[in-house]
């Protein structure tokens, strides 16, 4: 006699379940127990071999979809006998069911949803039901992302990690910073006095942003991401290189420097940016308006 025969003839003798039925549950479980070992291997092999971050979250994920498919498929075997009576069980239970596992079912489809529609990626900056952070999960029933902070700090990453059921997909509104295109629009704000000389500061401005690596890279960039994207989307921009806006505001004038960047960049590049508007102003290039 097996150790599975043994056990199950335990928990038989124990209970009002009969034997064969007893069999297969244990079966199932030591079916589950080796894989979940199998998955502990593999996962310790790529982090001895394979040491980019990436891809070991990519093959981790091919993984755990074969073994799942793998252990779905020797369950469906085992219990081909069975699952009629199965079926007819679960008929008398159908409504507590549903109730019970409603959640867990509009998580799968959503998770469907998103793996055919793919509303969004991994790695890309979504914001969905006020909660806004980089994509680094994405699962049968739920996803993660690594949170940002308010866009007024410069939406760093806070370190925590939010786990959202997919089926919010189906509820809330999802914006993704990177579907079209990997740019956004940012804004620096610079006041000056009313008797400065709006011309040469914006000379100066444009200077300073069209030195700056990263912006200067952009406008091409983004001209072939429009073109790729208008295949999918009515989207068009007037401008793609940076520009500067004026507006009189009471006692002063306030100049908007508006630019493309990618928001993973956008705060270094408004650091840099801010940076060399000091030195121009420390240097009596332009004149910063002080109340």
């Amino acid at each position: 006699m097996t150790l599975i025969e043994e056990i199950s003839n335990w928990i038989s003798s124990r209970t009002t379940i009969p034997i064969e039925y007893v069999k297969l549950a244990v079966t199932t479980i030591v079916i589950l127990l080796i894989a979940s070992i199998v998955k502990k291997l593999l996962e310790l092999l790529y982090r001895q071999f394979v040491k980019d971050p990436k891809k070991r979250y990519i093959y981790n994920q091919k993984k755990n979809l074969t073994i799942m498919i793998i252990v779905i498929a020797t369950c469906l075997l085992i219990w081909n006998n069975h699952i009629s009576g199965l079926i007819t069980l679960i008929s008398f239970l159908s409504a507590g069911i549903a109730i019970a596992v409603r959640d867990i079912i509009m998580n799968f489809f959503a998770g469907i949803y998103l793996r055919t529609v793919k509303p969004f990626n991994l790695e890309d900056r979504i914001e969905i039901n006020g909660m806004r952070g980089d994509v680094v999960k994405m699962s049968a029933l739920s996803f993660e992302m690594l949170e940002l902070g308010e866009r007024v700090n410069g939406e760093q990453s806070t370190g925590r990690i939010i786990h959202i059921p997919n089926s919010q997909l189906f509820t809330y509104s999802l914006k993704n910073y990177n579907t079209a295109f990997k740019y956004i629009w940012n804004e620096i704000t610079v006041r000056v006095g009313l008797d400065a000389d709006i011309d040469e500061t914006k000379r100066v401005l444009y200077e300073i942003i069209e030195k700056n690596d990263t912006i200067k890279e952009t406008p091409k960039k983004m001209e072939s991401q429009v073109e790729d994207a208008s295949l999918d989307y009515i989207i068009y921009f007037n401008h793609v290189r940076p520009i500067i806006y004026t507006k009189i505001v009471e006692s002063h004038v306030e100049l908007y420097i508006r630019y493309l960047v990618t928001p993973k960049k956008a705060r270094n590049v408004e650091d840099a940016i801010n940076r060399d508007i000091l030195e121009a102003y420390r240097n009596k290039e332009i004149q910063l308006f002080k109340e």
